[in-house]
């Protein structure tokens, strides 16, 4: 692929010239950079000469990227947009942004990653708004001549809200559940009132007659103010529609989109489902829920954001838990338990990719985009940055959304008197914050980024930040550990466009390892392998071992010799083959860069002889077996056969020298399973009358 780049000074505000898109073609490894001034206006020409071939035309520019899509709408060439302005060129530190330039376009002229599968929804747009009469009314009334709308209402009209026609169905109820999805909501509900207002005429004899004024115009009786006359019952005759004596009942109906107006929001997850909208109180974001469910009817789909193997796995074995950081930092509930394993609904997956960044054995790994796709996104930026002699490069992780919109205002502030953003802070956009952990991380620092800033704002749930504080912490003991100095990677929650300069020039460069060449593999244990083993070669320091905090993706593990028997309960249990038999004798093996620390091994051993210690062993020992206890065999008393050890054959004759199976047979327990069968048959055939 050979794209044509298109580079603008935007009217000389940024340091772009013949010598600056030369050197910036060198780094890239292309052609030629073109140079422009004002591409967007009086030489506007050179851009539809570029879109006459077939080739990707990249453009450093998104602030006419309306403009340039419309020229080019007749090219079949492909077309890009690069943000150089408010991203680089606008910044206190224009003259030193050309490498920055070069790692974005850099990226930007990578082939696209290979298409992931989708998750499909189909919504015909019938809505259900859930709240109060004063809220739920006015908008089902608005919103009726346009979707098929249902209204439960929480509670009774205190302003005057009115149901009037019978065009839309109306309900009411308490213990209101919501679940599911665009296109696929089930709501539940108990129906309470004594007024059924599937039966009432809206007649308003019950509301003509009621000497407390305790039934509204929605139609429903505040029980607070009732005193029992039952005038409003005698009133509705024979259409029946209130009943005081009304057991609670369960009711439910279906809905492909939900308007919750209930003061607090039914689902409490932090991210809510497609479809499901909870605007609370505030009108202006209820008007904003309302314009975007508008345009929710039809088909759509979205990225399949995550890849599951089940064989890797470490959430349960028998019945015994281990792993659950998938389910505790899922912020949809999307992730549940299924037995052993754990199950995704990709529906209600928001795409964060937290689940992967936790995953210790990487059997959740995410996929828009996979791993090596936004390794060789790095990797790429970074050679681009250093060939155009940039220094103490450093990452900027942020959202598509809030993220790129804080930064362009940064970088607008710029030309304002602000900072704008340093030079070496090379911005990487991601689908969400939460989807890059300590594999890339640790890439990143090997080809050469002396800090990698993960950028959060208001968008980001709780959860999120949590687990990253805690991965962080983690790779930066390994890296600390190491010996290499400074603040490799900071977590930074910020939402002002005039705090974040501030905080970005205020940071140090982090000492750093020479650049690496290795690719980042899709497995994330051996990428995290290739990341380590380059960290150790160039280690300012000589370790064999360091330490890590509880929680850890790496450890060790120990065995009270005088308590275990060498059951192997462990070895059944454990899902990374970390823990292994010996088939030759009574052996429990240990490879401890297979372990993942899940617990289910502690958890499994019915002596409690086992203990974790979460560690990183580096070199060779690491990936060698060792032998964590052994004994010599038991042989059988019949055969001879070597079949358990002394210890097991001691503790079950200890703990079922009662049971009566073995009442006077005890030897059978010092027997292998075969011979204890032809002893139980002899016994039997023995005893049968001659």
């Amino acid at each position: 692929m050979n794209p044509q780049i298109k580079i603008c000074s935007c009217n000389h505000t940024l340091p772009i010239n013949a010598a600056s898109a030369r050197k910036i073609a060198d780094a890239i490894g292309a052609e030629a950079v073109q140079h422009s001034d004002m591409l967007c206006r009086r030489e506007a020409g050179q851009f539809l000469q570029a879109m006459q071939g077939v080739e990707d035309v990249i453009v450093g520019c998104t602030q006419e990227r309306a403009l340039f899509s419309e020229l080019g709408r007749e090219s079949v060439a492909p077309l890009r947009f690069v943000n150089l302005r408010e991203q680089a060129g606008w910044s206190e530190e224009a003259p030193s942004t050309i490498p920055k330039m070069a790692a974005l376009l850099a990226a930007a002229a990578l082939p696209e990653p290979e298409p992931v599968p989708v998750v499909n929804y189909t919504s015909d747009g019938n809505l259900l708004i859930i709240g109060p009469a004063d809220v739920a009314i006015p908008w089902a009334d608005k919103l009726a001549s346009q979707m098929a709308v249902n209204v439960l209402l929480t509670e009774g009209a205190a302003h005057g809200a009115r149901l009037t026609e019978r065009t839309f169905p109306v309900w009411s109820g308490r213990a209101i559940t919501v679940s599911g999805y665009l296109g696929q909501f089930e709501v539940r509900w108990q129906q309470q009132n004594p007024i059924d207002l599937e039966a009432c005429t809206r007649c308003n004899a019950c509301i003509t007659s009621c000497p407390e004024n305790a039934i509204d115009f929605s139609y429903q009786i505040d029980l607070d103010k009732c005193r029992d006359h039952r005038d409003c019952v005698k009133a509705c005759g024979p259409i029946g529609a209130i009943d005081f004596e009304r057991v609670a009942t369960g009711r439910d109906t279906q809905a492909d989109l939900v308007l919750d107006l209930s003061r607090n929001a039914l689902l409490k997850m932090s991210d809510k489902p497609q479809g499901y909208f909870a605007p609370g109180a505030d009108v202006a974001a209820q008007f904003e829920a309302v314009l975007t469910l508008t345009q929710m009817t039809g088909e759509f789909e979205k990225p399949k954001f995550f890849h599951y193997k089940d064989k890797l796995c470490a959430h349960s074995r028998s019945g015994k838990q281990g792993c659950t950081a998938c389910l505790d930092v899922c912020s949809t509930e999307a992730i549940s338990s299924a037995g052993d394993k754990v199950s995704v609904n990709p529906n209600l997956c928001a795409g964060c990719g937290a689940c992967t960044t936790v995953c210790p054995t990487g059997a959740m790994s995410y996929a828009y985009m996979r791993a090596p796709d936004t390794g060789s996104h790095i990797r790429t930026m970074l050679q681009a940055y250093h060939r155009a002699g940039g220094q103490d490069a450093a990452l900027l992780l942020h959202s598509k959304q809030a993220g790129a919109a804080l930064l362009l205002e940064v970088g607008q502030l710029a030309r304002a008197g602000g900072r704008g953003l340093p030079a070496r802070m090379i911005p990487l956009a991601l689908h969400h914050t939460a989807s890059t952990g300590m594999d890339l991380w640790l890439s990143a620092v090997c080809y050469g980024a002396t800090q990698i800033v993960i950028l959060m704002t208001d968008e980001e749930a709780p959860e999120y930040r949590a687990a990253l504080e805690k991965e962080i912490r983690v790779a930066q003991t390994i890296l600390n550990g190491l010996g290499y100095q400074g603040q490799h990677i900071v977590l930074l929650a910020d939402s002002s466009a005039s705090r974040l300069p501030q905080q970005l020039y205020a940071m140090s460069a982090a000492h750093t390892p020479p650049v690496a060449t290795f690719h980042v593999a899709k497995d994330k244990r051996e990428a995290l392998d290739f990341a380590l083993s380059h960290l150790l070669l160039h280690a300012p320091v000589a370790v064999s071992e360091v330490a890590l905090p509880k929680g850890a993706l790496y450890g060790s593990v120990a065995v009270n010799q005088d308590a275990c028997t060498l059951c192997m309960s462990c070895v059944g249990a454990c899902p990374s083959s970390a823990l292994m038999d010996n088939a030759s004798m009574p052996q429990l093996r240990f490879i401890e860069r297979n372990c993942v620390q899940c617990g289910l091994c502690e958890e499994t051993c019915p002596e409690q002889a086992i203990t974790l210690t979460p560690r990183l062993l580096l070199g060779e020992e690491a990936k060698q077996t060792r032998i964590l206890n052994e004994a010599q065999p038991y042989h059988c008393i019949r055969c001879s056969k070597p079949f358990a050890t002394a210890q097991m054959i001691e503790s079950m004759l200890l703990k079922l020298s009662g049971h009566q199976a073995f009442a006077g047979h005890l030897d059978r327990i010092r027997m292998c399973a075969d011979c204890r069968v032809v002893d139980m048959m002899s016994t039997q055939e023995a005893r049968r009358p001659q």
